[in-house]
């Protein structure tokens, strides 16, 4: 190594503190490598949720590459954390699948309110309301709204892979097991399972059981859909295959609202998608819902893959704010950049494991990031809802059984409050219905136990504010258009 080298290895480490944390440039490096393998499957898992609501596809892959990378590097740079961040799993779900397609918004509108809403995250982040906010709401509470975001990615994942379908008689049913595409993303989710579970004397085949299963499932489908239409047959038409532009195909259809685009079924009128945005009146209860939503997913994860990583202080704190800063930086700008909300991934564990523990880690993460922008051919068979099934299962298993373990059952009021959340958020396809419900069960039980007082005013304005939100909308779904 020359002498040129080796002060550039000397200022990188000097800069990211390797050596003072305990580690070493390589290892960082792997690190950044592992965790962008374990986290790789969201770029086209949100990609086809958000393509179901009439976004490209391949835009959206794109851009979420792209603002993940960048919002990764940041955090690496300023806050100097293996935290790497993409596309939340939950919010782009409740966007696509409540916000767009039940009540009723184009996708472009859904971009507008994702604006809105990373403003407001973004004031509360850089100021004590956040904190205020979430040390308000009791953390058994936190938890069940964790954990009935991971019962809805879940039923998401079942509902789009057809193993779960509408039923006149019983609402929801099985699914035909005789289509294709079923019975592979039964074997996907299953297979997925198994690789989270099997005894293995290497851990890491657990820890990357997500993208292992995905990988395996679109393999599969890939095969046949080809042997397939080389036989001529028509069976395995809607499997997935690879498809797509290589570069940043599609980027210009979603970005700034769709402005840059050239598509004749755009509004153009990026003004008026706000006037309309606001003039609607369930526009203040999503937006409420999604930074309600936003608020303790995001924090949740933080804590979690701090303290693994040992950034937190005694009281289970981060040292600095600039992690919480960065995260919130990510919501303000996915919006006009044509992606869902980007926060700091679980997944980032799985490099501290390796060994990362500095920015270093979140910065090899990043340019990986960026370098997939362009390669959606590679990731476009990977967006079918088939093969997103397994990820959004074992995702949403994940976050339902981490949460809700550390419950107090024996507490009525607590386990009451958590079957009426996730059962509503499941059956009415809204988490804000599940999330009101349940807290309003909650406070309920707790006045009628005598335990009013242990609920802070925060909570029963939230409460409140849950309440006006179904009124609002269930006046002008049912009574205004009359």
């Amino acid at each position: 190594m020359g002498a040129k080298e080796e002060s550039m290895v000397k200022a990188i480490e000097k800069f990211f503190k390797v050596k003072e944390r305990g580690s070493k440039i390589s290892i960082e490096l792997l690190a950044g490598c592992v965790t962008f393998l374990a986290m790789s499957y969201i770029l086209p898992v949100n990609a086809g949720i958000l393509g179901a609501m009439g976004m490209s596809e391949a835009g959206v892959f794109a851009s979420t590459a792209l603002v993940s990378g960048l919002i990764t590097i940041f955090m690496g740079l300023f806050a100097n954390v293996p935290i790497s961040l993409s596309a939340g799993m939950g919010l782009n779900a409740f966007l696509t699948y409540t916000v767009s397609i039940t009540l009723g918004y184009n996708w472009q509108e859904c971009m507008v309110l994702l604006t809105i809403t990373g403003i407001l995250f973004f004031i509360l982040s850089v100021t004590p309301l956040r904190l205020i906010i979430i040390n308000a709401i009791p953390k058994d509470i936190q938890h069940i709204i964790s954990a009935g975001l991971g019962a809805f990615i879940a039923f998401v994942g079942l509902k789009g892979s057809g193993i779960i379908i509408g039923s006149a008689s019983t609402l929801v049913t099985l699914g035909n097991l005789g289509n294709a595409e079923v019975w592979l993303a039964l074997i996907g989710i299953f297979f997925t399972l198994f690789l989270m579970s099997v005894k293995t004397k290497h851990p890491m085949i657990n820890r990357m059981a997500i993208p292992l299963g995905l990988l395996f499932t679109a393999i599969i489908g890939v095969s046949l859909y080809y042997i397939g239409n080389a036989a001529g047959t028509a069976y395995f038409a809607e499997l997935p295959y690879f498809h797509g532009n290589w570069g940043l195909s599609g980027l210009s259809d979603v970005i700034f609202f769709g402005a840059l685009s050239n598509e004749a079924n755009i509004d153009h009128d990026i003004g008026g998608l706000f006037v309309s945005v606001f003039a609607n009146p369930q526009t203040y209860a999503v937006i409420f819902a999604l930074i309600f939503v936003n608020l303790f997913d995001t924090t949740a994860t933080l804590l979690s893959v701090g303290e693994d990583a040992g950034l937190l202080d005694e009281g289970g704190r981060f040292i600095n704010n600039r992690p919480v800063i960065v995260d919130a930086a990510g919501a303000l700008i996915c919006g006009p950049l044509g992606t869902s909300t980007v926060t700091s991934f679980a997944e980032s564990t799985v490099g501290v494991r390796v060994g990362g523990r500095t920015g270093l880690t979140s910065l090899m993460s990043g340019l990986l990031f960026i370098v997939a922008a362009f390669v959606f051919p590679v990731f476009s068979a990977f967006t079918s809802a088939t093969v997103t099934a397994p990820a959004l299962v074992a995702v949403g298993c994940l976050i339902f059984t981490s949460n809700f373990k550390g419950l107090d059952w024996s507490d009525m009021a607590i386990s009451f409050s958590a079957f009426v959340t996730v059962l509503l958020i499941v059956l009415t396809y809204s988490l804000t219905t599940g999330i009101g419900f349940g807290l309003l069960t909650f406070a309920i039980m707790m006045i009628a136990s005598g335990r009013g007082k242990k609920i802070s005013w925060p909570l029963y304005i939230v409460t409140v504010l849950f309440i006006a939100s179904f009124a609002i909308n269930t006046y002008f779904t049912f009574y205004a258009k009359k």
